[in-house]
């Protein structure tokens, strides 16, 4: 499929794509007419990487990943890699928990207070 369809199902910019390319994330090959074609599993991968850059991973973590996720497969360093990654998550998890319960208790003390 060419690359605005990958963005559009994918609901990434055809910039974000071609980004993912320059970072070796995402691959494509070259159609007779020199556009882009993606295979059907592009979407889904596109998908795993803004899930991936949500939880604060970079490009370079994400590149680290791949072969993991396409294999099933890690080395003892991917483990680690990915052991520290999930507790950097579950960090940023916890504070934006705090921050919720903050901005709960904020919310009560304000409508405690409403004219």
């Amino acid at each position: 499929m060419r690359i605005g369809e990958v963005a559009r199902r994918s609901g990434v910019s055809v910039r974000a794509l071609r980004y993912y390319e320059e970072q070796g994330i995402l691959s494509s090959e070259r159609g007779p007419g020199g556009q882009r074609e993606f295979d059907e599993g592009a979407v889904d991968r596109v998908r795993l990487f803004q899930q991936f850059y949500a939880a604060g991973l970079s490009s370079r973590r994400i590149a680290e990943l791949l072969p993991c996720v396409e294999t099933g497969a890690t080395s003892a360093e991917q483990r680690a890699m990915l052991v520290r990654e999930r507790a950097r998550i579950v960090e940023r998890i916890d504070a934006l928990d705090a921050a919720l319960a903050r901005m709960d208790d904020l919310i009560l003390a304000a409508a405690d207070h409403t004219d």
